[in-house]
């Protein structure tokens, strides 16, 4: 069997290194992306903010207190989606074979391509050089025989770093890690395994099943075999969208359930609207909620059959809003959100689609050809006006109900 090769290219804060390349005065500041009021989050960190502690997903307000003399700017994700394009172009001229995570971050397979581009590492550099040369941003690689082991060597030499991991140096490179340095254990599950005394992913890999089953339950298996460097996934060319969602933070936390419902329908409008524009339905529905005190909590329901109209999707996520509510009077959320799951192809997007009510599928190709014509918060549904506090509505001479403004969570 041929062994494989796998790069994992991951760019180095790549939302602040575009920041700092296109705007000189930004380099060697500390730079956070994100939010720039209070309620924001860091949706990216330079690595000279990331010195006093300032990580992505922390709360502006947080991050501030670390670096009170950071500098902030707004995303801008059209850029960022226009340098990733030149990214993953570099990708494509040494293998067709390339799975996108997100828009910094991809697996390569380049086993194949190694006859007519040189060895894995050769390709690996090559990538890099490239990478920089044309968008002036640095990527760190993982160069290993699989998806997971060049995930994790890709972290171990940032930024701008190239870490290679050949198949006899696994264990020696896995086992020293931290344990939390497992991808996909997440922050809970590694406190609960730091807590059971398996610091190392060397340990975790000895670890008897006496001690990993009150952890894992029946993935204690597959939670060695991660921890051994043990993955048989390819690198899929055709991975398909696994959900949709929308989500706002609030500029001031809200009580109103009224208030909170109409954010909720403006929410689902917009994560359906998602759904049609790329020929898909939803089968799961998923709700997200975060308090004023960042405490957050998710619940999710079956939609039967699949769909992608605005109504029925509003509907469920209102129903799973208000069970919410009923068992938490009175909390102010500062954040919330809308996700679709479980998608599959839609069988047609016809106005009269059998399986919609022919009112509701009419309604939603309305407003998408509207929105498309005149942009995004062209027009709004009446459901929908109900703003959140201090928020400001301005209706047009279409009738348009502006959304309110707020800082998203990238």
């Amino acid at each position: 069997m041929t062994r494989r090769s796998i790069l994992h290219v991951d760019m180095d804060a790549f939302y602040a290194s575009v920041e700092q390349r296109d705007d000189p005065s930004l380099v060697g500041q500390p730079l956070i992306v994100g939010g720039t009021s209070n309620r924001g989050v860091v949706a990216a960190a330079s690595y000279e903010v990331r010195r006093y502690g300032v990580r992505s997903a922390m709360p502006i307000r947080r991050a501030l207190e670390l670096c009170p003399h950071a500098v902030c700017v707004k995303p801008r994700i059209a850029r960022y989606k226009e340098v990733s394009r030149q990214v993953f172009a570099v990708f494509h001229e040494f293998t067709p074979i390339v799975q996108g995570l997100s828009l910094d971050e991809a697996y390569l397979d380049v086993t194949a391509s190694q006859r007519l581009k040189g060895d894995a590492v050769s390709i690996a550099r090559e990538i890099k050089r490239l990478v920089r040369e044309r968008t002036g941003c640095t990527a760190s690689v993982g160069v290993a025989p699989n998806r997971l082991v060049a995930k994790i060597a890709s972290d171990l030499d940032k930024p701008d770093g190239l870490t290679i991991v050949t198949p006899e140096r696994i264990h020696a490179v896995l086992d020293p890690l931290p344990v939390k340095r497992l991808p996909g254990l997440g922050r809970k599950k590694g406190d609960q395994v730091l807590a059971a005394g398996i610091a190392t992913l060397g340990e975790l890999r000895r670890a008897p099943d006496a001690r990993l089953w009150p952890l894992f339950g029946r993935d204690s298996a597959r939670i060695r075999d991660r921890a051994a460097g043990i993955d048989e996934r390819p690198v899929e060319t055709d991975w398909e969208e696994k959900s949709i969602s929308a989500e706002e933070t609030f500029h001031e936390d809200i009580a109103d359930p009224a208030v909170l419902r109409a954010e909720l329908v403006r929410l689902a409008d917009k994560a359906s609207a998602r759904l049609r524009a790329k020929r898909l339905v939803a089968a799961c529905v998923k709700v997200k909620i975060r308090r004023h005190d960042f405490e957050t909590h998710t619940h999710q329901r079956r939609l039967a059959p699949a769909t992608h109209d605005s109504r029925s999707i509003a509907k469920l996520a209102e129903a799973l809003l208000t069970s919410w509510l009923a068992r938490h009077p009175g909390a102010r959320l500062r954040l919330l959100g809308v996700g679709v799951s479980e998608l599959s192809p839609a069988e047609q997007l016809d106005l009269f689609d059998a399986a919609q009510p022919a009112e509701t599928t009419r309604l939603d190709a309305t407003l998408d050809a509207i929105r498309g014509k005149f942009g995004g918060t062209a027009l709004q549904r009446a459901s929908n006006l109900k703003t959140a506090p201090g928020s400001r509505e301005r209706i047009s001479q279409l009738g348009e109900a502006r959304p309110p403004r707020f800082d998203r969570e990238d």
